[in-house]
């Protein structure tokens, strides 16, 4: 129990606050931690992809070590709390979905999410995962409309000029 406080309470203090989506986000870090025998990744030895942009995923950043900024935290926009954790190493992975908790009081609700029986708490499977490449390093170019720098590989050609995502016109005939 000793762990799961020091890891809730680094979580709250990364987070802001105490929630039942944080509370998923820490016990589905610790479960998969413990499950792919695998430590807190230092660089990008651990891959967590996720498939919420919501409370939990700021738990499995402190609780796992994946973050977006080392490349090893993937989001995909499908609303579920669902987390698969894979080690790049021997490729093996682990999907984690959340059960729903049907406490009404939050705090004994994010008790039971951090304390409760695992298969009442989550479903759990091995799976096979395609692992994304390592985080790769792009050239840096200037956008030709408003001067700002960004990733080589994120340019459009527009009118004979280089120019970022954010000042390309995007063709649509509304179709």
């Amino acid at each position: 129990m000793q762990n799961n406080l020091s890891n809730w309470e680094k979580a709250i203090n990364f987070h802001g606050h105490a929630c039942p989506g944080l509370a998923y986000g820490v016990r589905a870090s610790e479960i998969a931690l413990e499950k792919l025998a695998s430590e807190r990744a230092k660089d990008e030895e651990l891959v967590a992809i996720v498939e919420t942009d919501a409370c939990s995923v700021d738990g499995i950043q402190v609780i796992t070590g994946c973050t977006l900024g080392k490349g090893n935290l993937i989001f995909k926009d499908i609303g579920k709390q669902a987390f698969t954790f894979a080690l790049r190493k021997s490729e093996k992975a682990i999907r984690i979905v959340m059960q729903r908790v049907n406490i009404e009081d939050r705090k004994e609700k994010i008790k039971y999410i951090l304390e409760g029986p695992e298969q009442e708490v989550c479903k759990i499977q091995w799976v096979d995962a395609k692992i994304p490449e390592k985080a790769r390093i792009f050239n840096s170019v200037r956008c030709e409309k408003c001067g700002e720098m960004f990733m080589e590989s994120r340019g459009r050609l527009e009118e004979g000029r280089v120019v970022c995502l954010s000042c390309f016109r995007e063709y649509s005939r509304g179709w």
